[in-house]
């Protein structure tokens, strides 16, 4: 019994147990890692079976916003990467060049571009999506039954973890 009278009993003693905190920086540590390994081994393996010049990430990552808004600027493109404007516009102005992206004058403000995907770009993003979902498919299902479940429970948690993050993102 404490001084207020409360039963403290069946408190289990976690003196010697890890802090909460400490437990909580090491999975984001881990879990860090692992994301970063497991996106880069993605990324490697699906560039050897590639028949086209390989995209740095940014510009595959503006390909993926202008082909999911289609008709959006510079600005909110940058926005939407977390990137400065004249980066992306820097990005624009070679996937244009390589036939992925059209510009053309946005009819509400003559200086400003909209900015579409060609069907150059839509069929590359196509194929590395179905790449990517065929390699990420095997590779779960070559999970044993259990690990597979894990990973489909922590899905939920993972999309809060980069809802997260993207709320909390600082645009430069």
């Amino acid at each position: 019994m404490t001084a207020d009278g409360a039963d403290v009993s069946s408190v289990p003693d976690v003196s010697g147990a890890p802090d909460v905190l400490d437990v909580a920086d090491d999975t984001a540590d881990e879990l860090a890692g692992l994301l970063a390994g497991i996106h880069r081994l993605a990324r490697r393996r699906l560039w050897r079976t590639m028949t086209t010049p390989r995209l740095r990430g940014a510009e595959a990552e503006l390909l993926r916003v202008v082909s999911a808004r289609p008709g959006i600027g510079v600005s909110g493109a940058a926005k939407e990467l977390c990137l400065a404007a004249n980066s992306v516009s820097t990005l624009v102005n070679g996937l244009v060049a390589g036939g992925l992206l059209r510009r053309e004058s946005d009819p509400r403000d003559g200086r400003a571009a909209a900015l579409f995907p060609t069907d150059a770009c839509r069929d590359r993003l196509r194929d590395w999506e179905a790449r990517r979902a065929a390699l990420f498919r095997d590779g779960v299902g070559a999970l044993p039954a259990q690990d597979r479940a894990a990973v489909a429970a922590a899905l939920p948690a993972l999309r809060r973890l980069a809802d997260t993050l993207r709320e909390t993102e600082e645009v430069p």
